[in-house]
């Protein structure tokens, strides 16, 4: 059994920061404490670097299987440690559409095969696959995806019989893409009519905006409310939607939850006219006052997951015009240290900003023995130097698509090693090792 102590480290773990050891034995964290010493035990000291647990990101699309030109689980996988994020749970809206029992067992074969960071699977609904949606095990799944706006993808679910079926009789987590399509078609259609093929990029959250956000997600709310359902919404993006949701009671005891993704936290709508498509999301990137009041609710717990919505294409798909350009856009190696970089601005404080990315993601979806620095725990962990500069460029982006819309900005912190189930998968600028993740587990309750 290989053990590793780290040394000298800044840990940021359940609300506190000091400065401690904490010594790896195997895949698991055997003991924290100062002034720690194991003869057995490889040294590495990482004085004057922070100690985090690894990030849980609860929305990638990977795009394996079917959509592998844009990316894989391999490649994002690398890229996602690269970034710190060692667990992830990767969206239904594949090719074919993970609709079955017997496709989302193919996909958690491919990771079993091929993903570097821990994995896990969204089930995802239909108009017409509930008798599937409910054979799904919740102690080995993350949760149902349903696409109340359509994205990419043919998977919007917007009978309201189904939706009414769906809260009603899924026990297990209920995660939703809200976005109302009426209120898309109808704004879509306006902007055809008065630009033509050429709708400028900047209408994109004019097309999908704080309307069809907010008409969707309440309507969300209202469904969750009524049948008692376990709902979490993904990606908030206007300040109107939070109202809907409490920071008045523990995580512990929400039934309603929501999700905050970088990308609505990092730019706004005046960054359309230098980044275009790159910034082209589903949901729009909005205004400065919602990315502001996006902040303020992640601060204060009305949101309570930080993830990335990662969701690659590739430079030529998304040098089309607006009406072919796809939206999305790769953000698992860059969200981790665009977070901290906030958190030395004071947008948000270290030890929030951990919680948000680690700890809450494994209360929400209830992961087993992940998300902290415990005792027991398995070792997913991540090393960053608070004071050597990260710029992105073409030559280390590690996502198959080649590109990031954080392209040529240079962070204050860098990911100088990360750690999966005790393995050092990366280190100091490249993957070093191939080790495969684990598929998470969940408590049930």
């Amino acid at each position: 059994m290989k053990r590793i102590l780290l040394k000298n480290g800044k840990v940021i773990n359940e609300g506190k920061s000091a400065v401690l050891d904490v010594l790896i034995a195997g895949e698991r964290i055997e003991k924290i404490g100062s002034d720690l010493s194991d003869a057995n035990a490889e040294i590495i000291d990482i004085e004057g670097q922070l100690l985090v647990p690894g990030s849980i990101d609860d929305q990638v699309h990977f795009r394996e299987p079917g959509l592998t030109h844009k990316a894989n689980i391999y490649s994002e996988s690398r890229a996602a440690v690269a970034g710190g994020i060692t667990s992830f749970m990767e969206m239904p809206n594949t090719v074919p559409n993970t609709l079955t029992q017997e496709l989302l067992a193919d996909k958690y074969q491919i990771a079993s095969e091929s993903s570097i960071a821990n994995y896990s699977f969204f089930m995802g609904a239909s108009n017409d696959n509930i008798d599937e949606v409910l054979k799904t095990n919740a102690a080995q799944v993350c949760g149902v995806k349903v696409f109340m706006g359509s994205s990419t993808g043919n998977m919007l679910v917007d009978r309201t019989a189904t939706l009414e079926k769906i809260f009603s009789e899924v026990p297990m987590l209920i995660a939703t893409h809200c976005e109302d399509e009426a209120t898309i078609r109808r704004n879509t259609a306006e902007m055809l009519a008065k630009y033509g093929e050429d709708i400028p990029m900047e209408m994109h959250p004019v097309i999908r905006d704080t309307e069809a956000c907010y008409l969707s997600s309440s309507m969300a709310v209202e469904l969750a409310k009524k049948f008692n359902s376990r709902l979490h919404v993904l990606h908030i993006s206007t300040a109107k939607e939070l109202a809907l949701f409490r920071n008045d009671i523990p995580l512990t005891e929400k039934r309603i939850t929501a999700e905050a993704c970088i990308h609505h936290l990092w730019f706004d709508d005046r960054d359309y006219k230098t980044k275009g498509a790159f910034i082209k999301w589903n949901p729009a990137v909005k205004s400065e006052s919602d990315k502001l009041a996006i902040w303020q609710a992640l601060n204060d717990d009305r949101i309570d997951v930080f993830a990335t919505d990662h969701a690659p294409h590739t430079i030529e798909e998304k040098q089309n015009k607006y009406a072919k350009a796809p939206s999305g856009g790769p953000l698992v190696q860059h969200a981790l240290i665009a977070l901290l970089e906030k958190a030395k601005e004071g947008k948000i404080s270290f030890e929030k900003a951990i919680e948000k990315s680690a700890h809450a993601p494994a209360i929400l979806f209830r992961v087993k023995e992940r998300g902290f620095i415990r005792e027991g725990y398995f070792a997913d962990l991540v090393v960053v130097n608070p004071n050597k500069t990260y710029q992105v460029t073409k030559e280390n982006i590690l996502y198959k698509c080649g590109w990031s819309p954080f392209e040529g900005y240079a962070f204050s912190h860098s990911i100088t090693k990360t750690f999966v189930n005790g393995n050092l998968v990366y280190d100091n600028g490249a993957i070093c090792s191939d080790t495969i993740g684990k598929r998470l587990a969940f408590d049930v309750f």
